[in-house]
């Protein structure tokens, strides 16, 4: 039976949104949250499928952390967009990952799945 591990960052980052007219498209910050599930078919003697640590380090790695992510991407860094991004560079890392949630308030989010 296959486990599905969740693992969950929080990061400071500010965007400004193309093409969209009201008033969230300015500069404007967040504090958003990436959630992570990677499936585990099995698990290692100690009971555990992947370790929270070593994925919360990688994360911590690939995660804007206060930077204009207008900045840093050559696409329109939307919620939709930074999940797409994020679930493909965690799949280089963690090829069984199952979905990435990008969470821009506690209210919205996009999430991506192949």
């Amino acid at each position: 039976m296959p486990f599905v591990i969740r693992v969950r960052k929080e990061f400071q980052s500010a965007h400004f949104l193309t093409y969209y007219k009201g008033k969230p498209e300015p500069l404007h910050g967040h504090t958003w949250e990436l959630e992570v599930f990677i499936k585990a078919d099995t698990l290692d003697k100690g009971g555990i499928g992947f370790d929270f640590l070593e994925i919360q380090e990688f994360l911590d790695e690939i995660t804007p952390d206060y930077v204009c992510l207008n900045d840093i991407f050559d696409f329109s860094p939307s919620a939709e967009n930074l999940a797409k991004w994020f679930y493909e560079k965690i799949k280089e890392r963690y090829p069984t990952v199952q979905k990435v949630v990008v969470w821009e308030t506690k209210y919205g989010g996009a999430e991506y799945y192949e």
